[in-house]
């Protein structure tokens, strides 16, 4: 290439450069103008609109309303933690929870506090839990014991016993609540067997009195402590009521556990639900089905197969790509079973029924009476119907030795599963799921509870009082150990609870 050839090219290409230096300049100078535009016009909207709150803040401050939030200025000790354990136990919200709520007040300017560490919350809270559970004594008005074990948590199981006033369920005229209750019995162990509840019930029972009666579900554990128990207190007056949830779960699993229909429809709902659950139809998904205590919640099922036998149709071929289609598609043989599904429907009707009036009036002459009628729906040689009327029978007679008249009786233990219920909603958030020092949440659960209850409480307890009790009540929890046993260097993050051995080797 002559040299001539080479400063051509060299010319063209600094031209060329040149060319596009200049416009991506232009455009930035032009981006740089609109962006200014903008800002200009941003700031004399802002001054505007500071303007505008300056007058209306001189006007209101001129004239208060009182429905304007008032701002509350650095809250004494008191007052604060009182607060944050009420938030807990009454907004059933997580203890980290709390600190954020604080936050949002105090931006919005509704409060000027120094804002608690969740594990402060924690702390306050147990300390007003161990209050008032320590604090738990004879009553004097006759009352009935509820027991249950929580289900497996970790390691552990947890054995609660409520205490209930007989004239609850007549005051209330309705299903009783966790403000009806009062915590009486709360103890852990990792398992649960008769003897093992037998001590635990003495313990308990010595604490708080003897109740006119308990109330259990069919637990073999449970029943066998409750018979050692009033064998070894000489209780035997002592009347046990057997929860008409379980017992109807129970007649219900002896009906239809072993028929083979019954065990397709449930396949069919679990092959059904996941080809259903990514798409559009996902809002017809089946309620969870359980595989421990399937039966108690099987009402809600068969409820939801018969209303989805509705929406399939009868016989016939559905359009292309239409709903029904995709429906039938995916619950494929559900509608063979229809002969089937319409008998358990209406069998499982009839049982919440049952269940319904039991659980809401108590048992007495007149509801038995009702829940009699209710039965006669059934077929005459169903075991459901058997069993349900046997039950109604023997308790008219514990209803009877009571003597109580006709105030009826109690004879679910629900309660005791919303509290197990509320209280995993707030201590959920646990990284590894197990009891720990947390039950003594549980007391504060049940019962309506004041401020100054909880201010009394707390003042009760002292920080070193409740980490006694803890040490003493509580084993380690795995967390614990192996922050002990691995970590080089024990975070003093977890408080010290119960003592650990040392792991042997040989």
């Amino acid at each position: 290439m002559s040299k001539i050839s080479r400063i051509r090219k060299s010319r063209l290409e600094w031209r060329t450069k040149a060319v596009v230096r200049a416009s991506r300049l232009r455009q930035q100078r032009k981006n740089s103008h609109h962006l200014q535009k903008r800002q200009d016009a941003r700031r004399l909207e802002l001054e505007e609109r500071i303007s505008f709150l300056e007058c209306e803040n001189t006007a209101l401050r001129s004239t208060p309303d009182e429905r304007l939030p008032t701002v509350i200025s650095e809250r004494p000790l008191d007052l604060r933690r009182t607060s944050c354990v009420m938030m807990v136990i009454e907004g059933t919200i997580s203890f980290r929870a709390v600190p954020r709520i604080w936050g949002v007040l105090q931006r919005l300017g509704w409060v000027q506090i120094q804002i608690p560490h969740f594990t402060s919350v924690i702390h306050w809270t147990l300390r007003a839990g161990m209050t008032i559970f320590n604090a738990v004594g004879p009553s004097e008005e006759p009352w009935l014991a509820i027991i249950d074990c929580s289900i497996d948590i970790g390691t552990r199981k947890a054995l609660v016993v409520l205490r209930v006033p007989l004239s609850a369920l007549h005051q209330k005229q309705a299903a009783i609540g966790l403000q009806d209750c009062e915590c009486i019995g709360l103890q852990i162990a990792t398992r649960w067997n008769g003897p093992l509840v037998k001590d635990a019930l003495v313990d308990i029972f010595g604490k708080a009195g003897m109740p006119r009666a308990i109330i259990k579900d069919g637990g073999t554990d449970i029943k066998r402590g409750v018979e050692l128990c009033r064998q070894a207190q000489d209780a035997q007056h002592v009347q046990v009521i057997e929860d008409i949830g379980h017992l109807a779960a129970n007649a219900l699993k002896a009906e239809f556990a072993q028929r083979t229909a019954f065990s397709k429809f449930l396949n069919i709902t679990r092959k059904g639900a996941a080809r259903i659950r990514q798409t559009d139809l996902a809002w017809l998904l089946p309620p969870k089905v359980r595989t421990k205590g399937r039966f108690q919640g099987i009402t809600k099922v068969a409820e939801w197969a018969g209303k989805l036998l509705n929406l399939m149709g009868g016989p016939g071929r559905s359009k292309n790509h239409s709903e029904v289609g995709i429906l039938r598609k995916a619950f494929r043989g559900l509608s063979q079973l229809r002969q089937f599904l319409e008998q358990f429907c209406a069998i499982c009707s009839v049982v919440e029924q049952f269940l319904k009036l039991l659980k809401i009036q108590g048992l007495n002459q007149v509801s038995a009476a009702e829940a009699k009628i209710i039965l006669k729906r059934l077929p005459r040689g169903s075991q459901i119907r058997a069993r349900l009327s046997s039950w109604i029978d023997q308790h008219l007679r514990i209803q009877r030795n009571l003597s109580i008249g006709q105030l009826p009786l109690l004879v679910s233990s629900d309660v005791i599963e919303s509290l197990f219920g509320k209280f995993k909603t707030i201590v959920q958030r646990n990284p590894q799921a197990e009891l720990n020092r947390l039950v003594y949440v549980i007391p504060l659960l049940c019962g309506v509870h004041t401020s100054d209850e909880i201010d009394r409480a707390l003042r009760g307890c002292s920080h070193g009082q409740m980490l006694d009790q803890i040490q003493k009540t509580i084993p380690p929890t795995l967390r614990q150990q192996r922050y002990r046993i691995l970590d080089a260097a024990p975070s003093g993050r977890v408080p010290e609870t119960g003592v650990t051995a040392k792991l042997e080797t040989g």
